[in-house]
């Protein structure tokens, strides 16, 4: 160990000379026997993952409690403490595809074609496709519907990109950025992913179990009338603390500038399923 401490290594990464353990300019640590034994290995692993797992839980209860705070703290550079809001977004999406059933940012083609403000303009699409194919209603509501769940997840930062351009008009500031907007929009997501989509999925599927709700069960009291209203009132929760927490806005501002935004965000989730729509379309 001493002897590694004083002599020179030659980097393997940069080719730069240096003494210690570690390069002086790239940081690449040089690798020693005992680095490639199992019980080191074993110890990394153990490290990473239970360092990961309170990174991600303290990220995300932040996130919880006081919306902003995480993208306050990113943009102002304070960021070694917790996982990045974009990283925190990709896991949880990650763990969202394993939740099949309360799809928040996925809309079935019933409703695309019936409930929603684009409505008409599906509905005509939608039985032309069908004059020109062989397939009926009902077989491509089936096509669609499973297509369009797949779609949905990986689509979900349409609905970051669309957040933000509300935001960066209703909240604007002085050195804040639009990426600095796309943040909270991040933010915004990991809040929705986490909170409307797997702790609303994971309550009502224990309900279900304890009140052994019969037939097709909770399922059919989540239409989308109802993930809307959910969504309104969770979002302006969020909006409500974050535009103290992240803008710096005072209360007398709060009542007129956080209704503005909900609505902003309410025509960015009508757009995505748009989008949605028309991907999913060109794909059946």
């Amino acid at each position: 160990m001493d002897q590694a401490l004083t002599e020179k290594h030659t980097c393997k990464n940069c080719g730069h000379e240096f003494t210690g353990l570690y390069c002086n300019l790239c940081g690449e640590k040089v690798l020693q026997v005992k680095d490639r034994k199992f019980k080191s290995f074993l110890g990394s692993v153990i490290i990473a993952i239970t360092f990961a797992d309170n990174k991600v839980i303290q990220t995300l209860w932040l996130v919880i409690r006081n919306p902003g705070f995480l993208s306050k703290e990113y943009i102002n550079g304070v960021r070694v403490k917790y996982i990045k809001p974009l990283q925190l977004f990709f896991i949880l999406n990650l763990v969202y595809f394993l939740f099949p059933v309360f799809q928040l940012f996925n809309s079935s083609l019933y409703t695309q074609m019936y409930l929603l403000p684009h409505r008409h303009m599906v509905r005509e699409m939608v039985l032309h496709k069908l004059a020109n194919s062989n397939f009926s209603l009902q077989a491509y509501t089936l096509m669609y519907d499973a297509k369009s769940q797949s779609l949905a997840k990986l689509l979900i930062v349409m609905f970051i990109v669309f957040a933000s351009l509300p935001l960066s008009l209703i909240f604007r500031k002085k050195k804040i950025y639009f990426t600095d907007h796309t943040t909270l929009a991040v933010e915004l997501a990991i809040f929705n992913i986490a909170i409307n989509a797997i702790l609303l999925n994971l309550i009502f599927w224990l309900l279900n179990s304890l009140l052994n709700w019969s037939g097709s069960g909770w399922i059919k009291y989540l239409d989308d009338f109802a993930i809307t209203a959910i969504f309104i009132g969770s979002n302006l929760y969020f909006l409500w603390r974050a535009s103290r927490t992240f803008y710096g806005d005072r209360k007398r501002m709060l009542s007129f500038k956080v209704p503005l935004a909900l609505i902003g965000l309410y025509a960015a989730l009508e757009m995505y399923r748009l989008m949605l729509f028309f991907i999913t379309y060109w794909r059946t």
